[in-house]
């Protein structure tokens, strides 16, 4: 027994220490996103808590909130392709402070003017930005890291983002009480609302002052032919098509529940803001644990393996929220499905930038972009009108079906082409 944990203890000693020394070796600028990132996702997490229940109070119904994510997602989904070629002319920096100083205005303008046609107007700015955001980011963090850390830094960012939003969310459910007891009104009342997502401009703000430290850098090979990512695409016939699908599916299902995970918890197990905003910190902080472990795993068994292996064990969790009637079960779960279904993103972010050339990045990730953004502009308000008039039992159903259609994909055109073949999808390696 001594001797086999002598032998355990150096191996794990080994995974700390490269885990410790691929985080040494993250650029400077790629330090200073992790910092803004931060900032940024303490915000969205208190955007994501409180919004809805800042429109709900106004009087409008889950409609209403279904069209404003549509709004959002079908702005980015228009922009997507325009932006990948943006982002090249201004700068992956510019575009990402762009981005973050969009999402505070936005929200300011909501609560300073609110109104259907102002929520809607403010939503496509939110889908302006999360477009700008969104491209810019992977061709980013591919620019400031070099391969041996790539998947550590896509992780760890995401993994902090997601911590960052547990944080928000948590204050996010004490912010209206706190606001309502200094001011005699009801925990949810519009203005302990209005005033709690206030907060959410103003670290909106803050998020953008690292990002202006940051040394605006471009890939060389992103300033290539307008016309490179065509080339790439007619000398790979299928190949972007096989990446971004996956993306697309996963997207339908997702936007058909994710934005109202928060409703869910109210309507269905009857949970009151504070409770809600002390589960999604946790779901948060699970997802953010399941992010920063991620590339060990993806390290040792391989990126599509945990992409796979991850999204198809989180299935009969995803059931167990939807259709359980005790809510210890339905807390466990979301716990659960949260941390294996999110934790694999970042690993497949990865896997996608390595399998094409500079020059594409910024079109791949633009298409990527409006594969996601579709199935977030088309499902919220199907799902709106769904949980109207039968509840929260279709769109749970549909979800496991897209997740599952997803899933097989991955397998089929990933993992087990690489079983036969090893070399098929090498990292950088153009065929499929």
């Amino acid at each position: 027994m001594a001797d086999e944990e002598s032998k355990g203890s150096p191996k794990k000693a080994s995974v700390i220490a490269t885990y410790l020394s691929r985080i040494r070796a993250f650029s400077h600028n790629a330090r200073l996103y992790l910092v803004s990132e931060a900032v940024y996702g303490i915000a969205t997490g208190i955007f994501q808590l409180l919004f809805n229940f800042y429109v709900l109070s106004l009087g409008y119904n889950e409609a209403v909130l279904g069209n404003m994510v549509t709004a959002r997602s079908m702005t980015s989904l228009i922009l997507a392709l325009p932006m990948g070629f943006m982002i090249n002319r201004i700068g992956r920096r510019n575009a990402i402070v762009l981005s973050y100083a969009g999402f505070a205005v936005s929200v300011a303008f909501m609560l300073l003017f609110p109104g259907n046609i102002m929520f809607l107007a403010m939503n496509i700015l939110q889908g302006i930005a999360q477009s700008l955001g969104g491209v810019a980011m992977g061709p980013f963090l591919m620019d400031n890291s070099h391969e041996e850390e790539r998947t550590y830094l896509f992780s760890l960012s995401s993994g902090m983002r997601m911590t960052a939003v547990s944080i928000g969310q948590w204050i996010g459910g004490y912010l209206p009480t706190w606001f309502a007891l200094r001011l005699a009104i009801g925990a949810m009342d519009t203005q302990a609302y209005s005033l709690s997502l206030w907060t959410v401009g103003l670290s909106g703000l803050l998020s953008v002052v690292p990002m202006l430290l940051v040394v605006n850098k471009t890939n060389e090979g992103a300033r290539g032919s307008l016309f490179a990512p065509l080339s790439f695409i007619r000398k790979n016939p299928g190949k972007f098509e096989k990446l971004i699908l996956p993306s697309l599916i996963t997207s339908v299902g997702a936007g058909l529940i994710m934005p109202f995970m928060n409703v869910f918890f109210r309507t269905v197990h009857h949970q009151s803001d504070t409770s809600i905003g002390t589960y999604f910190a946790w779901g948060s902080l699970a997802m953010g644990i399941g992010l920063i472990i991620a590339p060990a795993l993806a390290e040792r068994f391989g990126k599509i393996e945990v992409v796979v292996v991850s999204q198809a064990l989180s299935i009969p969790f995803l059931v167990l929220l939807g259709f359980s009637p005790w809510f210890g079960i339905v807390l466990v779960a979301y716990y659960m499905r949260t941390m294996l279904m999110n934790m694999s993103s970042p690993i497949y972010s990865t896997f996608v930038m390595e399998q094409v050339d500079p020059e594409s990045r910024g079109m791949l990730a633009s298409l990527t972009s409006m594969a996601w953004n579709f199935g977030w502009a088309l499902s919220p308000t199907i799902s709106g009108y769904l949980q109207v008039r039968h509840g929260f039992g279709p769109p749970f159903m549909l979800t496991i079906l897209l997740y599952s259609v997803a899933i097989a994909m991955y397998y089929f055109w990933f993992q087990r082409p690489l079983k036969k073949n090893p070399v098929q999808l090498s990292e950088g390696n153009s065929g499929l």
